[in-house]
């Protein structure tokens, strides 16, 4: 299946940090504009294939969660998981691929359509009050990956990661 959207950036720090990032979905609200985090459950406590996550997400005044399932997750190198309504209606799926490059690592955000009709043009402009969810999800992504981007080559004490590699990294 190929992506709706896709979005990359250079990332001046390690694969592995990176894939930390974003396969922290209880702390993805601090990097995006509509997802607020969320918690683990059925006994999971991090990324692994199956586990399965519950979302939440925020747009003004609406709120509403989702039912998460990893469908993929390879360590430093590719995370996916699928995204269904409370419901169990499928909705989305949304991916992280990190490719390792000169000075760091290039980290693509991938969105995939995957709902019905009704979820499309019915259910998710209610709910999440988007009726553009492709326009809206374009610039969520560019969103994401600029504040993954900023977090990995500062990191949480503020220090620049892009220092470390000054030869190697070109804008840094």
């Amino acid at each position: 299946m190929d992506p709706t959207i896709s979005r990359s950036v250079h990332v001046a720090a390690e694969p592995r940090a990176v894939w930390a990032l974003v396969t922290d979905l209880p702390s993805m609200g601090r990097f995006s504009p509509e997802n607020a985090g969320g918690r683990w459950v059925g006994g999971a406590t991090g990324p692994a294939l199956g586990a399965r996550f519950r979302g939440t997400n925020h747009n003004g005044a609406k709120r509403w969660w989702t039912r998460v399932t990893v469908i993929a997750c390879e360590p430093g190198h590719w995370f996916a998981f699928d995204v269904r309504s409370p419901f169990g209606m499928r909705v989305s799926r949304w991916a992280y691929q990190i490719t390792p490059a000169e000075g760091g690592c290039v980290l693509t955000e991938h969105w995939y359509r995957v709902g019905n009709r009704f979820v499309q043009r019915f259910l998710g402009p209610r709910v999440t009050g988007q009726a553009d969810r492709p326009g809206f999800n374009a610039g969520s992504i560019e969103h994401t990956l600029a504040a993954v981007k900023a977090l990995a080559e500062t990191g949480a004490d503020g220090v620049s990661r892009a220092a470390a590699w000054p030869a190697r990294n070109p804008g840094a």
